[in-house]
């Protein structure tokens, strides 16, 4: 079985999520560890259930899912793994920084390979699979285990929401056709594990998201 743990980080309240299953190995999911005592709270975890982190991965490049990229990697000698389409976000990280006066900001470090659309991630026992999900960025991943049964979406679907998309690269309908393409026919029992927030069901979404119901059309 593969195990989900939330860390909420930053001045976002960015979910960052490790997974890890029976044999040990973990991976990291946007890294949004900004202070020095959230980069201690992963590292604690990580020591007392004596994890091996074995992947750093980007659903998308914000900068509240990227602030810990930097450490993740040096601390754990990992490569990041994005898609390709993500560049232009990760890229601007810096200039974000300034233009929201958040100071001490890591670069983010370049990445070492690109996910590629429908490719299978696989750490220990477990497999992920990679959908595409564009429209809150321009080329935002979410990553399904289907033995498990579940998501993590980034900032795409969220309990009653959707991911803003009036951020560069962000588009409403292609946002919506995302998440009504690619995870709804994943099944009502699959739980969404979003990018902030609580975790939801894809059922619980179809049902009483009012983006999603035609209620708001963004």
């Amino acid at each position: 079985m593969t195990r989900v743990v939330k860390f909420t980080f930053n001045p976002f309240q960015e979910n960052t999520y490790l997974l890890y299953d029976d044999t040990k190995e973990c991976i990291i999911i946007d890294p949004g560890c900004y202070e020095m005592h959230e980069r201690q709270e992963l590292v604690n975890f990580i020591q007392r259930e004596e994890l091996k982190p074995v992947r750093l991965l980007n659903t998308h490049c914000h900068i509240d899912h990227v602030v810990g990229n930097k450490f993740v990697a040096d601390t754990y000698n990992l490569g990041l793994e994005i898609h390709e389409g993500e560049i232009p976000v990760l890229d601007a990280l810096m200039s974000v920084a300034t233009k929201y006066g958040i100071p001490n900001v890591e670069k983010s470090p370049a990445p070492a390979r690109f996910i590629e659309v429908g490719e299978e991630i696989t750490f220990g026992e477990t497999v992920l699979k990679t959908l595409f999900t564009p429209g809150h960025s321009p080329a935002s991943l979410s990553f399904y285990c289907k033995k498990d049964s579940f998501v993590i979406a980034g900032d795409v679907l969220f309990q009653q929401s959707v991911g803003r998309v009036d951020l560069p690269g962000g588009d409403g309908p292609t946002l919506i056709k995302s998440i009504k393409e690619q995870l709804f026919p994943l099944g009502d029992d699959v739980k969404v594990y979003p990018g902030h927030g609580r975790a939801t069901t894809i059922g619980e979404e179809k049902v009483g998201n009012p983006f999603l119901n035609g209620e708001i059309i963004l």
